[in-house]
């Protein structure tokens, strides 16, 4: 599977599994069945409340811990130096894992919620780079972190952020996000692929899967993954969790992905980093 060099000389495969609002019993198949069948890059969250059956699903799997990457996050309300290292034990736990590959602040501070969110954001980061020196963390990263948020951080990191995974899928790319991260080597993950299922009402991206002979969700993570962005879907059905991972049969024409480019809004979670907890209105 092609893999994306990260800015810290580690890599993560272009696919991984996602593991968002899978329970116990789904979760450890699920997590099981995707790395027996060739994914290695696993994703879940404290919010997720899933750690442990992902923890679970790893060990059953039988495959090897080196090869596996296994990416966890910091909840929002949790920022800040001490709560960090208090964090990361604990999910350290709940996975029975000696390390983690991929740590991630899962949203940033923002005004709304902090007197001063780029202490905030920098003491967390402070405790992520102490972690990953420890050798606890092998890469450090960012989710849901604009540019603002980034700027801020830049003034004090020693580190730089080697991911920054937000919402992204077709109608709600942020692509001066992207283009900003990856001018500074920070390579992006796409959360929520598939617009929480809107795309597949969308007559444009019904013709392209047509002209492929390709499912709408494939065209979806094949335009994702040519914009050289990881893509991890979730899914808890077996037949699904195969076909998300054979993306590489075929190739969107350089007018089609423009054409996905394009695309009027659709499927945006309304969840904006600078004023949660609160949501816009979405259709």
């Amino acid at each position: 599977m092609k893999k994306l060099l990260l800015n810290d000389g580690n890599e993560l495969p272009i696919i991984g599994f996602g593991t968002y609002k899978s329970n116990e019993e789904e979760g450890v198949d699920a997590v099981k069945f995707a790395l027996q069948n060739g994914y290695r890059l696993i994703d879940t969250a404290a919010f997720y409340f899933n750690e442990e059956a992902v923890g679970k699903g790893i060990k059953a799997s039988g495959i090897p811990r080196e090869e596996i990457i296994v990416t966890t996050k910091l909840w929002r309300d949790c920022l800040g130096y001490g709560s960090a290292k208090k964090e990361f034990e604990k999910s350290l736990k709940k996975l029975d894992l000696d390390y983690i590959d991929l740590y991630l602040i899962h949203w940033p501070a923002n005004a709304k919620n902090y007197n001063n969110w780029q202490k905030a954001n920098a003491d967390t980061w402070r405790a992520m780079e102490e972690l990953q020196a420890e050798g606890k963390i092998k890469s450090i990263g960012v989710s849901n972190f604009w540019q603002e948020h980034l700027d801020a951080l830049f003034k004090t990191a020693n580190v730089k952020p080697a991911v920054n995974q937000i919402e992204f899928h077709p109608g709600y790319w942020q692509p001066e996000l992207t283009a900003f991260c990856q001018k500074y080597n920070i390579v992006i993950e796409a959360w929520s692929p598939l617009a929480r299922g809107r795309v597949f009402d969308n007559k444009t991206l019904q013709q392209i899967a047509k002209n492929h002979n390709q499912s709408i969700a494939k065209v979806c993570l094949r335009w994702i993954t040519q914009h050289h962005v990881v893509v991890i879907p979730k899914s808890t059905t077996h037949e699904r969790i195969l076909d998300n991972l054979n993306l590489f049969d075929f190739e969107l024409t350089k007018e089609e992905m423009n054409l996905i480019d394009n695309l009027p809004e659709i499927g945006f979670s309304g969840e904006l980093p600078n004023i949660w907890p609160e949501r816009l209105p979405v259709d």
